[in-house]
């Protein structure tokens, strides 16, 4: 056997114990690509609009205690001057 008959023997021999892993490792990039990825675009799109959602839900929460603070002191100050009236 020549030397290039011997090494075309070995890729073959390599080819055949790899054949297995090759296929198992398409059917992982297949399975991530079809599968994994659009529920991981999913999850990050459902969690970037409730994000959304909460910051400006804090900001008003921020503007109504605001409010708030300036109520209770208009509250206060009506009712020093209602107890002065009586």
């Amino acid at each position: 056997m020549t030397d290039n008959e011997l090494l075309l023997a070995i890729s073959d021999m390599m080819d055949k114990k790899l054949k297995p892993v090759n296929d198992r490792l398409k059917k992982i990039e297949l399975t991530q690509e079809n599968d994994i990825l659009p529920r991981l675009q999913n999850i990050e799109s459902c969690y970037s609009s409730t994000f959304n959602r909460y910051q400006s839900g804090v900001e008003q929460i921020e503007a109504i205690q605001d409010d708030i603070e300036i109520m209770k002191k208009v509250i206060q100050e009506h009712s020093l001057k209602l107890q002065n009236i009586s």
